[in-house]
């Protein structure tokens, strides 16, 4: 499981140091790919298996489902952490992601989020004031 929160600057390379506590979870490969609200996901090669799975059973007659399957797809790239412990991000995933110096990385849960820190903290804002509307809503999954 990925949890906590980092903070590490994205070279002019594209080279960004994944945290310790996360390498050892990825493995030395791992894919990553445009995420949701603007961030890039990252996923151990299992946990992308079941996902790839998952996402092949979506029907194709679905506008949605082929949209999402193509966004998330032709994004995703194969990393390889290197002796200490950067990988080296495409240039399209960072405009993506608007990655300029200052990178966040996140732990969540299967995978990580890299976050551009400008659009992080932009975006813990906007969820901070309505988090106790979040939790309440969550109520129906049982958490």
């Amino acid at each position: 499981m990925f949890m906590g929160e980092y903070q590490h600057n994205i070279d002019s390379k594209g080279r960004l140091i994944i945290p310790a506590k996360f390498r050892e979870h990825l493995g030395n490969a791992f894919v990553l790919t445009r995420g949701l609200d603007q961030c890039l996901f990252g996923y151990p090669m299992n946990e992308w298996k079941l996902l790839e799975n998952k996402l092949k059973t979506l029907p194709l007659t679905k506008k949605d489902a082929r949209a999402f399957t193509r966004f998330f797809f032709s994004g995703a790239t194969e990393c390889e952490l290197d002796k200490q412990g950067r990988i080296n991000i495409p240039s399209s995933l960072i405009q993506y992601a608007q990655l300029e110096k200052e990178c966040v990385i996140l732990g969540v849960s299967n995978r990580i989020e890299i976050w551009s820190k400008a659009l992080w903290e932009d975006f813990f804002e906007q969820s901070e004031h309505s988090f106790a509307e979040i939790a309440e809503n969550m109520i129906g999954f049982d958490i």
